[in-house]
């Protein structure tokens, strides 16, 4: 059967791009390998029948803010958002939080209180995001070069302080924050912030990284979907479904052909071919795409070569817990946060991002956790909690920086070991953690691709999020958008810019230069000609 578009992969992006194409008109077809949709955007029961676990992401800043999902009015198909009583904590060592709040003024009192004077250069910082930030965001989130955000993020900056400005957003994390606040509060909100992505943070981008989050916190918050991350893809899909679209799981696509330099056929594990009319988005991994779907003769030598020298992020560990009473904090905050970082300070943070780096299993592991019953109380009964952390690992191991126990092959023997690991340290800052738990389940790096083909090795973000794997250097130099050197397929995972985060750009990028290549070839004869 012959399609306009067929779209691999049925993640976020790839939802999010067959959606575009089908509001245009086009007749879509949507093929995912697992069975169900939503990539890394799902949840489940699997730890304790009462309680949803979100299976890989869980908080949504990014879609919250995105113009792509707010295009498609969601809500219509039963999308509704929950927030945590505070954004984000971080328990230091002398037992205070610093806290994050969606009201900016209630975040600096509390730095303030902590260390006099931060709460005034907080807001400060807050000030000086608000000329820059929607601007920057909307160039972030649009394709390479961002043309008209990019004009009005140039003029902002003219007004917010010019080169030094620039000169902010560009330092490392480490120097960003010593040089803006006297207390360790301040600073662990924008470092914690800064290690979602695998920039270290005495590198160029952390800064903004850390930044680009914290702001957001501020402006959107960290939403969940009621019911669970689930229901953020669900949404996706109903509306596709609803208006036209097909979509077919357990349908692993091992093929794109190729015909007169044109995506022509995309061909599923049962030997099947879907003829894509006008177009191919691949929802998949730079690599996988040029490395395994596509044959290496239709390709030009350099994106061989480079996709060689592609760098992954590092890979993950990931437990959820079900907890019969909430998290046992010393000293909780008064608001209950839905997003809790551990680590004693920036010091800590940035030494265990740096072991990974450097290719060690971190000794003292920094974690990102989710409270999911605090941010949305359907997700489990009441008083208990739906819990999880994770944290990276190298994709390479060299060695244990910790008590050596953990060789890096990341079998069961090995997640287990550094579950315990992780767990020791929520021990240390909420006592008697373990007593509460009913269950817990440890996803590691195999886990997580063999949930998502995507998270390879546990990646998280479709490749590194470091400058050197960004903008126009992504996924391969001299490209930096959703054109490949195949015509008529178009690159719409992570892997693309802008790279890692629920957002649906990468797809809505893809998706949009489809459209716009067909109305080129419609409008030019010569160049509508196709092979059928």
């Amino acid at each position: 059967m012959s399609w306009d578009a067929v779209v691999v992969g049925a993640g976020p992006n790839g939802l999010v791009a067959a959606n575009r194409l089908l509001d245009a008109g086009w007749a879509v077809l949507l093929l995912e390998a697992q069975p169900t949709v939503g990539g890394a955007v799902r949840s489940d029961r699997d730890v304790h029948p009462d309680f949803v676990h979100d299976t890989f992401s869980a908080f949504y800043p990014l879609a919250a803010s995105s113009p792509t999902i707010a295009s498609f009015d969601l809500a219509e198909h039963g999308l509704e958002w929950s927030h945590a009583p505070s954004v984000l904590g971080h328990p230091l060592r002398d037992g205070s939080w610093a806290v994050l709040h969606r009201e900016r003024t209630a975040t600096a009192a509390g730095l303030d209180e902590l260390h006099p004077g931060d709460g005034e250069a907080w807001l400060e910082l807050c000030a000086q995001w608000d000329r820059i930030g929607p601007h920057l965001v909307g160039s972030l989130l649009t394709p390479f070069p961002p043309v008209r955000s990019g004009v009005a993020l140039l003029s902002a900056l003219r007004t917010a302080g010019g080169l030094d400005t620039v000169r902010m957003l560009l330092t490392p994390m480490v120097d960003l924050a010593r040089e803006r606040f006297g207390g360790e509060a301040a600073r662990v909100l924008l470092a914690g912030n800064a290690g979602h992505a695998d920039i270290p943070l005495e590198a160029p981008g952390s800064g903004l990284m850390g930044l680009l989050l914290a702001m957001m916190g501020q402006t959107v918050g960290f939403p969940v979907p009621c019911g669970g991350a689930g229901e953020l893809t669900g949404a996706l899909a109903r509306r596709f479904v609803a208006n036209g679209g097909t979509i077919r799981t357990d349908a692993e696509v091992t093929g794109i052909q190729v015909r007169d330099g044109r995506a022509h056929t995309v061909v599923t594990a049962d030997g099947e071919g879907h003829r894509a009319i006008r177009a191919v988005v691949a929802d998949v991994l730079a690599p996988a795409l040029y490395t395994r779907l596509l044959d290496p003769a239709v390709l030009p030598g350099r994106v061989l070569r480079s996709m060689q020298r592609f760098e992954l992020d590092p890979g993950t560990v990931k437990v959820d817990w079900a907890l019969d009473r909430q998290v046992p904090w010393t000293d909780g905050p008064e608001l209950a946060s839905g997003t809790v970082h551990i680590a004693d300070d920036v010091r800590d943070m940035s030494e265990a991002l740096a072991q990974v780096r450097a290719g060690a299993v971190p000794a003292k592991p920094f974690m990102l956790t989710g409270q999911m019953t605090t941010a949305d109380p359907t997700r489990s009964p009441g008083g208990t909690e739906s819990f999880w952390a994770y944290s990276h690992v190298p994709q390479e191991t060299g060695h244990d920086a910790g008590d050596g126990g953990i060789t890096g092959r990341w079998d069961r023997d090995d997640c287990e070991r550094f579950a315990d690991r992780m767990q020791a340290r929520l021990e240390e800052v909420a006592p008697g953690f373990g007593s509460r738990i009913l269950a817990r389940r440890v996803l590691g790096p195999r886990e997580l691709e063999a949930r998502d083909a995507n998270l390879a090795g546990g990646a998280l973000n479709g490749g590194t999020a470091q400058l050197q794997q960004q903008l126009v250097f992504r996924p391969v130099p001299g490209l930096g958008r959703a054109e490949t050197p195949v015509k008529a397929l178009y690159l719409g995972s992570a892997s693309a810019h802008p790279g890692g985060g629920v957002h649906g750009a990468c797809g809505d990028n893809a998706a949009r230069a489809a459209l716009a290549h067909d109305r080129v070839d419609r409008l030019v004869p010569w160049r509508a000609a196709r092979p059928v």
